[in-house]
This record gives C-alpha cells, structure tokens and sequence, in this order.
C-alpha cells in the first residue's frame, strides 16, 4: 500500500525580533500579513504570497538569544520567472543583507542570502534543463536575461547527466510510480 502524496504548504519558525523580521518578510520579500496573535506566551505573524495559502511562513516568538547553532539549512521559495528573481535580487542586495551569492544549479538560478536573524533563504527559478547535483557555479544577474540563460545552458550542455528538464521530470514521474 502507498503512502499518501504529501506537498509542502508552510513552515515556522522561531525568532528573536518579530517586528523586524516582519518587517524584511513584507518590505523586502513582499509577503502579506494574513494573520497573527498569540499563543500562549508567544506571538505569531501568518505570511503568505498565495492566496490559497492561509500561511507560507509563520514567525514564531521566544526564539532563545543563546541558540548556538541555526538548524534551518534554507529556506527556498519558488520565483514566477527570471525577472521575479532579479527584482528579488535588487532588492536584496539594497537592503545590504548578509552573504548575498546568485548561482545557477544548472537547473536553477538562485539567490542566497541571510534574513536579520541569519536563516539561509533561496530564492530560484527553475531552469529548462538538469544536470547531477550538487552545483553551485556564481553567476552575474545584472547580465540580461538572454544572456544568463545562454551561460546557464551552454554550462548544463557540457556537466555530467545533462537533459531537459521534462525528460529528468518523466523519469522521476516512472520511479515515483506516478
């Protein structure tokens, strides 16, 4: 018997500043406020970029200020297209966040960077094609869109395991029995 097919809805997570990193998640990323209130003793803010979504991301009070290690390797939110990425990427890199890195996995172009409480985000674009991973090559998105998508391909044309993403998406579709 298989088990249910599960897709991924929302996440919280634990903070120190609620108020500032409220503000980055509405100003920066453009999340909306759903909802919030408390719970107990600790206070929570809904975000939400999809309207089918009460929440995306929830951020959680009470985060402890000794905490010393972060367990949230990233958090990767999907862009729409190329251009959504690069306004993200803008915007990021003025608002001077921590760390910020675009790549190309060959079958994304990403952003990398750190929120004020120092979470790993991802924001990615899927690209037409895969390639084995992991890579991580840097890549110039100040560069026009044609010619990111040249470079990210013609980098995938010469990597290991290279081929559309439909085909690799029709394999996975054969060993998920889907």
């Amino acid at each position: 018997m298989r088990p249910p097919r599960l897709a991924f809805s929302h996440m919280g997570f634990w903070v120190s500043d609620l108020a500032r990193m409220e503000r980055f998640y509405v100003q920066v990323l453009g999340f909306t406020v759903t909802d919030r209130g408390k719970l107990g003793s600790a206070e929570l803010v809904f975000l939400s970029q999809d309207p089918r979504e009460h929440h995306q991301i929830v951020l959680v009070s009470g985060r402890p200020a000794q905490v010393p290690f972060n367990v949230i390797n990233q958090i990767s939110l999907r862009a729409a297209d190329l251009p959504a990425l690069k306004d993200v990427y803008r915007r990021v890199r003025d608002e001077g966040v921590d760390e910020l890195r675009p790549v190309t996995h060959g079958n994304a172009v990403s952003i990398y960077f750190r929120d004020p409480e120092g979470n790993r985000l991802e924001i990615f674009v899927d690209s037409p094609w895969y390639v084995a991973q992991p890579l991580r090559i840097p890549i110039d998105l100040d560069r026009p869109d044609e010619e990111i998508w040249q470079f990210v391909e013609k980098t995938c044309r010469q990597l290991p395991g290279f081929k559309s993403r439909e085909e690799w998406e029709g394999e996975m579709r054969a060993r998920m029995n889907l």
